[in-house]
């Protein structure tokens, strides 16, 4: 009796473990989605530069999620035939708490502005 109550408890234990370790990797890669975006709008802006949008959504991901490594790359593209800029960000994949073997990547992208754009 007191052995099937264990288990069960470990079991729902390990079960709602899981549902939070899913949560937690589906908020990092939310989070570093908008790190992106804000970083490619930051190089977007008529002025900026690409290294601005780097930094800036790197600096961004540091901050929302401490611990978790990422790099960050802006290059130019275009999007629907407008001049655009694009920032990808890539962390560790979280799978024990904020530690994980595989690869992350989010993509943020934002039209250029200015009167060359």
């Amino acid at each position: 009796m007191i052995t099937e109550q264990l288990m069960g408890m470990v079991l729902v234990m390990l079960l709602a473990l899981g549902v939070m370790q899913v949560a937690l990797a589906v908020h990092v890669r939310n989070t570093m989605i908008e790190c992106a975006v804000e970083g490619a709008r930051l190089a977007g802006r008529d002025g900026a530069d690409l290294a601005d949008g780097e930094a800036r959504a790197k600096n961004l991901a540091a901050q929302a999620i401490p611990g978790i490594v990422t790099t960050a790359h802006a290059h130019r593209t275009t999007v629907g035939g407008l001049q655009a800029v694009a920032v990808e960000l890539s962390a560790s994949m979280p799978v024990i708490g904020l530690w994980g073997p595989g690869d992350l990547k989010a993509r943020g992208t934002a039209l250029q502005e200015g009167p060359g754009a």
